[in-house]
């Protein structure tokens, strides 16, 4: 799916998702979470990554996270991200959540 993204240059940042495979929840328990920011779909480098971390894997929970002390250092703008979920050595990639990142920016430092 779609779901566009604003972060507050300079704060932290996080967000809770439940993944769901035909309306029951998707046991995470054999999987791992990426999740990239980059200035556009094509750049070669990364902006930022962010922290991908499995809550409850039976109830298909996780959180992606990026620290203020990151955020802080991109320039206010437009990005991109995507988060995938994966198996040992890729075997399986399921890309679960992708969109536009608008970073605004921080007045108070």
């Amino acid at each position: 799916g779609t779901y566009n993204l604003v972060i507050d240059q300079g704060s932290d940042f996080a967000l809770d998702l439940v993944i769901k495979q035909s309306g029951t929840a998707l046991n995470l328990a054999n999987y791992s979470g990426r999740a990239q920011l980059r200035t556009t779909h094509s750049a070669s480098s990364t902006s930022a990554t962010f922290t991908v971390t499995i809550t409850n894997a039976s109830e298909g929970a996780l959180k992606i996270q990026l620290p203020g002390n990151t955020s802080k250092l991109l320039a206010a703008g437009q990005y991109v991200y995507d988060l995938e979920i994966f198996t040992a050595n890729d075997s399986i990639v399921k890309r679960i959540i992708q969109g536009d990142v608008t970073l605004t920016p921080e007045v108070t430092r």
